[in-house]
Parts: structure tokens; C-alpha cells; sequence
């Protein structure tokens, strides 16, 4: 099998791999509208979460294609200014710590820092490269500026990951730890939600988190309970109860998979993991750098995390800049492709002569 084949081969299964989460991300809007028209639901928020997401990644792939280094470190100092700008603009006042409104915040700084390191791995000049990690370094310290500690914490996560990815030789490895974090995370989740952890333990998560959050949790279930394939509805999750009283519906901490459990069921959740999934292959077998593939995947796997803690995902600058850095990390650039081209051009004159 010659160069040229084997690159064939691989560009069409990227391409399958791009239309089966396109369709993916379709069929999560088609069953938020069919939900929302069996029970009365409010799709808006879940459809303009697809959007920014799809729009996002399919923004990350051109500017990822055209300028692989200047993209995401441009975006790292987007995402940054809008972290520390960002809690400003949010409606209603803070509801509680650890997470609280600081949640998207500490979203959009671990989004930054991913790209920023994703930037570094993919320079081959020194200099910018020190620069770009300056940057993350920055990024992170930002998130004791901005009174964010998750957000400090979230981002140097990334950073500590981004620094060992450069050691990983195997990226499927690498890709199947942060599949199994983000899937713990859900699962302790539903752990506290449902009880099923021992009594002091629950105590002091629902102390820490505080009994709010863990009260919608359990909304949650007790909803999910009532229609477990198709939901109650779009829009309706956080209603009852009456937990965390005067604060706006939209800043509410939910949890992104008993949100989709309560709203849209067990088809929602399963849609949700499947798109994450979707993601985590993509990273797999993008054309970038080892380093590089991690690094993004470190930063969508802590985004996972925080989306089952609180609600981060509501925000559509969160779901775009996710979409954004998958983007940027499984383009192909266009100077791999023309170094590519005169690679096996070169080697065709030898093979004729």
C-alpha cells in the first residue's frame, strides 16, 4: 500500500467520522424538539447549544486549517478576557461556592488554557512557544484574580496535562483515561443524587457542594422517575422544589446529564454521551500532534467535569468555545497537506527514474 493510499484511507475516515457527529449533534436538536412538543418543553436553550457548538467546530477547522498556531492562541486571549469580563455580565447575583456563577468562568479559563497549550505544542519556534506557555500560565493564575479557585484549579489541571502529554508516545491510552474521568464524574454525581454512597460521605459532598445544588440533583431523578425514556420536557428541569430561591432559572446549578435525564431521558443522556464520545475519536484520530490531541482533550474532559457539577453548559460562549478548540484540534493543516503533496511528488520522480 503506497503513501498516497494510506492517506486516502484516512481522509475518509475522517470524513465518515465528521458526518457521524454532525448527525449527532442533529439528532440531539430533533429530540429536543420532539420532547418539547410531546410535554409542552422550551427546546430553545438545548437548540442554541448545538448550535454554538456545531458553528464553533466547524469554525475551529477553517481557522485550525489556515493558521494552526495563530488560532488557538488567539482564542486563548479571547477566552481569557472573557473570563474576567464575563461575571459581570451575568444576571442575578452569585448563589453559592464552589461553583456558583464562577462556573462558567472557570469553564471558559480551563477553554483557554487548552488552547494555549494546544498553541505551544503546535509552534515550531522557541520563542512563541515560551510565550504561549507564559500565556497559560497566566491563564491559570488568572483564576485567583477573578475569585475563581475552580477555575484555577480546572485550568491548571489542563496545564499539569498538557505538560505530561508530551511524554505519551500512545494517544489512545491517553484518550481512554480522560473518557473514564469524565465518566467518574457523572457517576459520582448520580451517586450523591441518588444516595447510594455512605451516609457521612453524601454529608459532607452535600456540604461541600452545598444542599441546593444536591437538592435539584435529586429533582432530577425524582423527575427522570416519572418518564425515563423521553423525559418531562425541555426548559422544565429546576422547577420544583424551589431550591435556591430568587435566583434566575438560567443561573441555577444544574448538572448537565441529570438535566438531560430529567428533560429528555435516558435517549437525552444517551445522546449527550455519545457526542462526547464522538469527540473523544475525532481527537483520536485527528492528524495533530500527540500533544497536541490531548491537551484539547484534557480541556473538553474538564469541561465535562465542571458541566456535571453546575451549569456551564447554558452558556452559549462555553458550548462555542468547546466546539471552537475540538475544531482547532482535529484540523488538518494546509502546509501538512502541500509538504505532503511535494513528499510524494518527490518520491513518484524517483520511482520513475
Amino acid at each position: 500500500m503506497t503513501r498516497a493510499t494510506e492517506t486516502d484511507a484516512e481522509r475518509a475516515g475522517r470524513n465518515v467520522s465528521d458526518g457521524a457527529g454532525m448527525i449527532l449533534l442533529g439528532l440531539c436538536a430533533l429530540w429536543a424538539l420532539i420532547t418539547a412538543a410531546v410535554h409542552d418543553g422550551r427546546p430553545e436553550g438545548m437548540l442554541l447549544a448545538v448550535l454554538a457548538a456545531a458553528a464553533g467546530c466547524a469554525t475551529g477547522r477553517i481557522s485550525g486549517a489556515l493558521l494552526p498556531v495563530a488560532a488557538p492562541g488567539a482564542g486563548a486571549a479571547v477566552g481569557l478576557v472573557l473570563a474576567v469580563t464575563m461575571p459581570a455580565l451575568l444576571p442575578g447575583p452569585p448563589y453559592a461556592v464552589p461553583l456558583g456563577h464562577t462556573g462558567a468562568t472557570a469553564a471558559l479559563l480551563a477553554l483557554a488554557t487548552g488552547a494555549a497549550c494546544c498553541a505551544a505544542r503546535a509552534t515550531p519556534v522557541p520563542a512563541l512557544r515560551s510565550a504561549l506557555w507564559l500565556l497559560a500560565v497566566l491563564i491559570v493564575l488568572t483564576g485567583v484574580v477573578t475569585g475563581s479557585p475552580v477555575g484555577c484549579v480546572a485550568s491548571g489541571a489542563v496545564l499539569l496535562c498538557s505538560l505530561a502529554a508530551g511524554s505519551m508516545p500512545h494517544r489512545g491510552v491517553g484518550v481512554a483515561g480522560l473518557a473514564l474521568a469524565a465518566a467518574g464524574a457523572a457517576g459520582g454525581v448520580w451517586a450523591v443524587a441518588a444516595g447510594v454512597l455512605p451516609g457521612g460521605l453524601v454529608e459532607a459532598v452535600t456540604d461541600r457542594l452545598g444542599p441546593y445544588r444536591v437538592h435539584l440533583w435529586q429533582d432530577a431523578l425524582e423527575l427522570a422517575g416519572r418518564a425515563p425514556v423521553s423525559g418531562v420536557g425541555p426548559g422544565l428541569y429546576g422547577q420544583p422544589g424551589g431550591a435556591a430561591p430568587g435566583v434566575p432559572a438560567e443561573v441555577k446549578p444544574h448538572s448537565a446529564p441529570l438535566q438531560l435525564l430529567a428533560e429528555q431521558g435516558l435517549v437525552g443522556v444517551l445522546l449527550l454521551a455519545a457526542v462526547y464520545c464522538w469527540v473523544l475519536h475525532a481527537l483520536w484520530r485527528a492528524p495533530r500532534p500527540t500533544p497536541v490531541v490531548l491537551t484539547a482533550g484534557a480541556a473538553l474532559t474538564v469541561l465535562a467535569v465542571l458541566a456535571s457539577l453546575g451549569n456551564v453548559l447554558s452558556f452559549t460562549t462555553v458550548t462555542a468555545g468547546a466546539g471552537l478548540l475540538t475544531g482547532w484540534a482535529t484540523a488538518r493543516p494546509w502546509v501538512d497537506e502541500e509538504r505532503m503533496a511535494r513528499e510524494e511528488a518527490v518520491a513518484g520522480e524517483r520511482t520513475s527514474i
